[in-house]
């Protein structure tokens, strides 16, 4: 948009009055940008509620209401309602703590109002503002540059960290920053009418990938809901061809739906929330709940340089005499004339703050620019001179630097990637640096020193890199700048660079040659945005789990393609926005203890699937044997109830006592090695107790030989007269069921001994950790569970008989006999050598 009229005679007369201001504000010509993410808190909530497992839930419970289940329906509605809650809370409380700390940090810009500088928010700024533009001030709206002349640094908008000469006219874009000089700036497109906006327009999608855990309990969950389904019409289909009742229907069904893994969703959802809580504390505030478990499976990180790497400020690292003064003497002149220049830059900054001297009135000077590379200050202490070797050699010693030694010196240290200046002053000091029609000129110089520069790393970066190097994570640094310089820095941080690429050279290549050039190459420069995106396609193409840390607009693109996107909370707000990562003290370290976290997620959750799915195997494997048998339905929808103990406090426990190890690529093989065995012996041991005690109790019930007390307390238990017909099925089912549900529980809290054995004895499926909490949780839950049985409330809570001598003398030697068989075939893996898959000896 061009300015009009009435803007060139507001930029004429120093910007707009305080009302006028105010009034273009009121039109909507501020420069209130849109947000960078349209995930506010509506979508949120939305996303949450209505994702792929609560659908399950809820589909569950309708079908659960309709049969006139409420109890079962709310409790599978509830639990999606839970899941949901704790989802969302986690997703807006990181929106919410991101929206906190950018507005701590929010910056303040310059406006000419009513002829003097105010200071005001940037969404403050309006269409036709006049900005005083200095040092370090951030460029929040575009415009031309009415006068003055300013360095702007355009990294986060380009990844180039080379600062661009701008004079009258020419546009400044917002997203850059003034790094030197100083200027009048117009605005003329705001909002999201600005470069920035327009350019992140096409990341302001919504899109969250699925993590290999995630996919994995998809695909379990899936094929659960297939077999319960299959299960479901053979069971109610033999139901209708035998007559059962209405309420023998419902009752199956609730039974056969409970066989869905409802804790599974929600131990998922709670133990992403802690962990996303547990990294925060880190540094690393998760915004998508499932990045915390998805930076555990990163194997490459793609890392930007400038502002991520390093800080963006520079550091002194060495000045070095090369000339007749002694070295406190020359660092006391170059410190002064950094003091004292009026047109401060990132180089004067770091060496005002690294060397000694005091701020002089200067009488002339020759503010540095990208066209000149050399800037000169004169003050009462002299001249002094500062510039880069190849501008001023053609002012010292007859063209060329000299000496061997010196330019061997500049070569030396330049190879390393840091920044070299010439410190020099003129060989007659009263000659002018600018000739008759004030344009700027070098005199004769006389070198004095050698300023040495280096890009400032950021705290902990090269203990980062080597911890990723050791934990088998490739880096990746992709940047904007020199490929030669950003080798160097990456070689400063610890990183073998190798053999360093150009974004030309990427451009040049197909699909399967850039892969190529890809797997072999660390470091990459005069990358584009554009670029960065095909580089982490190329990654993935490979197979490779891609982190991509970046804090410019130009690496949003990049951070969208990759699995997990990684933003510093310094860096540009739409970065922030679209990142499902952001660090919120700029350290890179901050993901070490976000992976480790993330690697405990999946270690317990993979523990929790194996018990959850060795108990539906179960469960599902003893209803079709006993139907088949025809010896009742083995379970009442209150028994149900008892897996509230036996899977769901167990896992809660184990999936917070995980250890971080690196994820299983093999987790489902490993699943149906453990889950198939434990399912298969079990309910073999289930059906054998359960057909026991109920032809047993049919043989007995109502003859002479059962005393009146057993008569009438089965009368109370099943609610059947003993004068009825179906008396002695109703009392043998409820007995049979109470000693499957006994037998079934102690073999679920033992097979926790299993997975975390506590010595070589229960050795046969692991190696023992030397962690004793899971054992102990064994025996609290065998108590808790034996003093159930003996209580007349809770056994009629979840369906079951009182103690009785019958139900553990056949539960307790089947225990002994099924925790012998399942030792020997773990311990001799005789699943996989009856399906001739065992191993081979070496």
């Amino acid at each position: 948009m061009q300015p009009t009229r009435t803007d060139q005679r507001a930029a004429t007369s120093w910007g707009l009055t305080q009302a006028e201001a105010q009034a273009r504000h009121r039109r909507g010509e501020g420069n209130a940008a849109p947000r960078g993410s349209t995930r506010g808190y509506a979508k949120i909530v939305r996303t949450n509620v209505f994702n792929f497992f609560n659908s399950v839930l809820f589909t569950i419970g309708a079908a659960l209401l309709a049969l006139g289940r409420y109890s079962d329906a709310v409790t599978s509605v509830g639990l999606g309602l839970v899941n949901a809650a704790i989802s969302a809370v986690q997703e807006i409380r990181a929106r919410r703590k991101l929206d906190r700390l950018q507005l701590l940090s929010r910056g303040r810009v310059t406006v000419v109002r009513d002829g003097r500088d105010v200071e005001v928010v940037p969404d403050e700024v309006v269409r036709g503002d006049v900005l005083h533009v200095r040092p370090g001030d951030q460029v929040v709206v575009d415009g031309p540059l009415l006068e003055g002349a300013v360095e702007v640094d355009e990294s986060l908008l380009t990844g180039e960290s080379e600062a661009l000469p701008r004079g009258p006219g020419d546009d400044l874009l917002s997203g850059s920053f003034c790094a030197g000089g100083e200027g009048w700036q117009l605005a003329r497109d705001v909002g999201a009418a600005s470069y920035a906006s327009r350019l992140t327009a096409d990341v302001r999608r919504v899109s969250t990938d699925a993590t290999p855990l995630q996919r994995k309990i998809d695909f379990v969950v899936r094929l659960v809901m297939v077999l319960v389904g299959l299960m479901s019409a053979t069971i109610l289909l033999q139901a209708a061809l035998e007559g059962f009742s209405v309420v023998r229907v419902v009752q199956t069904t609730a039974v056969l739906s409970g066989l869905v893994p409802y804790g599974l969703f929600f131990l998922v959802a709670l133990a992403y929330t802690i962990g996303a809580a547990a990294s925060a504390r880190d540094g690393a505030l998760v915004q998508q709940v499932n990045a915390v478990e998805s930076i555990s499976n990163v194997d490459v990180v793609c890392t930007d340089k400038t502002g991520t790497l390093t800080t963006g400020r520079l550091s002194l690292a060495e000045v070095v005499p090369v000339g007749p003064l002694p070295a406190a003497e020359v660092q006391h002149l170059v410190g002064t004339a950094a003091r004292s220049t009026a047109a401060a830059n990132l180089t004067t900054a770091a060496l005002a703050a690294a060397l000694p001297g005091e701020e002089r009135p200067v009488r002339e000077e020759v503010p540095f620019s990208s066209a000149l590379r050399w800037s000169a200050v004169r003050t009462d202490d002299g001249v002094l001179v500062l510039g880069a070797p190849d501008s001023l050699a053609p002012a010292l010693s007859g063209g060329r630097l000299p000496g061997a030694s010196l330019t061997e010196a500049v070569t030396a240290r330049t190879s390393q990637g840091l920044r070299v200046l010439v410190a020099a002053r003129p060989v007659d000091p009263a000659a002018p640096l600018r000739d008759d029609a004030g344009r700027s000129r070098l005199p004769a110089l006389e070198p004095l020193a050698l300023v040495v520069l280096a890009d400032e790393l950021r705290p902990g970066v090269p203990e980062t890199i080597a911890r990723f190097a050791a934990d088998g994570v490739d880096l990746k640094v992709v940047s904007g700048d020199d490929p030669l310089t950003v080798a160097a820095l990456a070689r400063q941080a610890g990183l073998a660079a190798g053999e360093p690429a150009t974004g030309a050279e990427l451009a040049a290549l197909s699909d399967p040659a850039l892969d190529a050039l890809v797997a072999r190459t660390a470091v990459f420069g005069r990358v584009a945005p554009e670029q960065k995106e095909r580089l982490v396609d190329s990654l993935r193409r490979q197979g490779r789990y891609v982190a991509m840390i970046g804090d410019g607009v130009n690496d949003a693109r990049a951070l969208k393609r990759a699995q997990v996107g990684v933003a510093m909370r310094s860096g540009s707000a739409v970065t922030r926005d679209v990142a499902d990562i952001v660090l919120t003290e700029d350290a890179i370290g901050a993901l070490l203890p976000a992976q480790r976290e993330g690697r405990r997620i999946i270690t317990g959750i993979g523990t929790s699937m194996q018990v959850f799915l060795a108990r539906v195997g179960t469960q599902g494997l003893v209803i079709v044997a006993v139907t088949m048998l025809g010896l009742g339905f083995p379970y009442s929808p209150a028994q149900v109830g008892l897996t509230l103990l036996t899977v769901g406090v167990p896992t809660l426990f184990l999936t917070t006592w995980a250890r971080p190890q690196r994820p299983d690529p093999q987790l489902l093989t490993t699943l149906w090695r453990f889950v198939v065995p434990a399912m298969v012996v079990t309910a073999a041991g289930g059906v054998a107790v359960y057909a026991t005690l109920y032809t047993a109790l049919v043989d007995t019930i109502g003859t002479e030989r059962t005393p009146d007390q057993v008569v009438a307390d089965f009368e109370r238990y099943t609610g059947v007269s003993s004068t009825d017909v179906g008396f002695a099925e109703a009392a043998a089912t409820i007995g049979a069921q109470t000693g499957l549900s006994t037998f079934v529980s102690y073999a679920a809290f033992l097979l926790i001994l299993f997975l975390h054995p506590p010595n070589r004895f229960f050795a046969s499926w692991t190696r023992p950790d030397g962690d004793r909490r899971p054992a102990l949780l064994v025996v609290g839950l065998v108590v808790a569970f034996t003093g159930l049985l003996f209580v007349p409330v809770l056994t009629d809570y979840f369906g079951l008989t009182d103690a009785a001598d019958p139900v553990f003398a056949t539960v307790l030697p089947a225990l002994l006999l099924w925790f012998a068989i399942l030792t020997a075939v773990y311990r001799f893996r005789l699943l996989e050598r009856a399906l001739g898959i065992a191993p081979q000896q070496t």
